[in-house]
Parts: structure tokens; sequence; C-alpha cells
């Protein structure tokens, strides 16, 4: 019963990072209440008190605002780039044939959805498969891609950013402790297999 119930926490987490992390719409913010919600219910977790914030970040906070923010964190440089692949293989080959495996885990799981013109390693989107289809198979792509997603937080935590809490809610639900630093990170990565670009670095 109780891993039941942290299967549906994790589900909870991912869903709510995953809607917190894509570009500020008023669909956001309509639906920012019903995050708050159900982040209440969650039990007093690290990544449940973290997104708290920053989902009550994003209510105070004006859409434009917002808005203008997210591109200003996400889009105006790779530097804190949300596609999981980029940093560990950048404008490489070889990354077209890690975005057919993302594509692969979404069709295994009967995931169809509209990509809107993002690459399947889109945050997100891994995050809202995670939390809808396929919890288990989400799990092994954050997982295998924790590198990424711990240089993401280091990142956002350095631009002292808000939504460096959704990564931090993430990384908290997967095994062991995020790393303290991007040599830490880069030593996890070696134990993992391939070494990661750190496109994240000032």
């Amino acid at each position: 019963m109780r891993r039941r119930s942290r299967d549906a926490d994790a589900r909870v987490v991912h869903l709510v990072a995953a809607w917190c992390l894509d570009y500020p719409t008023p669909e956001l913010v309509e639906r920012l209440p019903q995050l708050a919600a159900a982040l209440a219910e969650q039990p007093s977790t690290p990544a449940a008190l973290a997104l708290s914030g920053l989902v009550d970040h994003l209510a105070r906070t004006p859409l434009a605002e917002l808005q203008r923010a997210y591109v200003d964190v996400f889009d105006l440089s790779r530097k804190q780039t949300l596609y999981l692949s980029y940093w560990t293989d950048g404008d490489t080959r070889r990354r077209g044939e890690v975005l057919g495996r993302f594509k692969a885990a979404y069709r295994a799981g009967g995931f169809l959805v509209d990509t809107h013109g993002e690459l399947p390693d889109y945050l997100p989107m891994v995050l809202e498969f995670a939390a809808r289809v396929d919890p288990e198979a989400g799990r092994e792509l954050l997982q295998a891609y924790r590198p990424s997603l711990e240089l993401m937080r280091i990142g956002l935590q350095e631009k002292d950013s808000p939504y460096a809490a959704a990564l931090v809610a993430v990384c908290a639900g997967l095994p062991g402790e995020s790393p303290a630093d991007r040599a830490a990170v880069q030593a996890m990565a070696g134990a993992a297999g391939p070494s990661v670009e750190l496109v994240g670095r000032a």
C-alpha cells in the first residue's frame, strides 16, 4: 500500500514540475490553485515543499513578468536548456540516436503527444510521460539523465531562479543525494557511462 502511495506522490511531483517548467500561459495560471491543492495533500517531503514554493511564486507574479523571466532563463541561452540530451551529447550526430530512444519509450507506453515543435527529450514532456503514462519507464529516463538534471539544478540555483525548485523536487525523487557541484556531477556521469558536456558552465 505504501509503495502505491509513494508512486502516486511521485506522479504528482512529476506532473506539477512538468507544468511549472513549461512556458507560462493563461492555462497554467488557471491551473495553479489545483496544483497547490494537490501538493497540499502530499506528505511534507523536500520535493513537495520545494514545488509548493514555486507554485506560490507563479501565483503571485503577473503573467507577463513570468513570461519575460522564463524567456530570459531558458530561451536566450543554451547555458540553461531544458533538453536532457543536450547536456550529454550537445549538437552531435549521436544525439539523433538518443532522441530516437526517447521516442521509442513514448511509443512503447502508448504516449501520443503533440510536441508543439519540441524535441522528445524536453524535460516537461519527459515528466508528463512519467506522471501520466509509464512511471517506471519515466523514472528510468530521468535516472539515465540524472547528470543533466543536476546540472540544470545547479545552474538555476546559481541564477537564484525560482525554477530551481522544480529541479530540486525532481532530483529529490531519484535514488541518492544530489551532487554538491559540477565536479561531482562530472564524476557521477563518468561512473554512469558517457561524459557530460558542461554546457551550463558560466
